[in-house]
């Protein structure tokens, strides 16, 4: 399949920007939402153009777990605000008020758990995509934001995480803005990356000659 590396490149960079602009007020959620799409379209393009499947793979499990884990925050905080309001309707007797209002901390708390599962394993999935995107393009921002993301996402319980998080979309922004096409890259014989290929003919002979000798 014909792949054009520079429109894959552009769908991911203007995809992760849109996510980066996610908490923007009122319009930030619709921005993530055409982030989210772009971005899924850019690494199925950039899983054809590496041949390796596993980068639209882990992108799309990621984004599965991560909405779970909206699904089960959303739910959990509405099951407990809802105790609490019908706690109050019985405000004059005391063992009810004191069971609603339990059993609603009780709700929020199972979401905020398995909200925190869910979004450790999306953060795992994308941790495997970036890696490999790091690997294949030997640009070492992508290496970066997979250690950022995943440290921000088990930091997000105490709230430092969201910061690392920022950050890490930050460095996957330059890393795709960095990246090279196939054609400018030569395999050096290591697994962490390419190296540029000769810039004229001159080089290469002499490249050649070294290597013979």
């Amino acid at each position: 399949m014909n792949v054009n590396f520079q429109y894959s490149k552009s769908l991911a960079i203007e995809g992760s920007v849109l996510l980066l602009l996610g908490p923007v007020p009122a319009v930030g959620w619709i921005l993530a939402i055409i982030g989210v799409i772009l971005l899924l379209k850019a690494t199925k393009e950039l899983s054809y153009y590496y041949q390796d499947e596993s980068i639209n793979r882990n992108t799309w499990t990621g984004l599965k777990y991560y909405i779970v884990a909206l699904v089960a925050l959303a739910v959990g905080v509405g099951i407990g605000l809802a105790s609490f309001a019908t706690a109050g309707l019985f405000a004059g007797a005391p063992f009810t008020l004191a069971a609603g209002v339990v059993g609603g901390l009780i709700a929020i708390f199972v979401g905020l758990a398995v909200a925190f599962a869910f979004y450790l394993l999306a953060a795992v999935h994308l941790r495997k995509v970036y890696d490999t995107l790091a690997q294949k393009t030997g640009e070492a921002s992508f290496t970066t934001a997979s250690t950022l993301l995943l440290i921000g996402a088990i930091l997000t319980i105490i709230g430092v995480g969201v910061i690392l998080i920022f950050i890490s979309w930050i460095f996957i922004i330059l890393g795709f803005s960095s990246m090279k096409p196939k054609e400018y890259q030569a395999y050096n014989g290591s697994t962490n990356g390419y190296t540029q290929p000769p810039t004229s003919p001159d080089q290469g002979m002499t490249s050649q000659i070294k290597t013979i000798s």
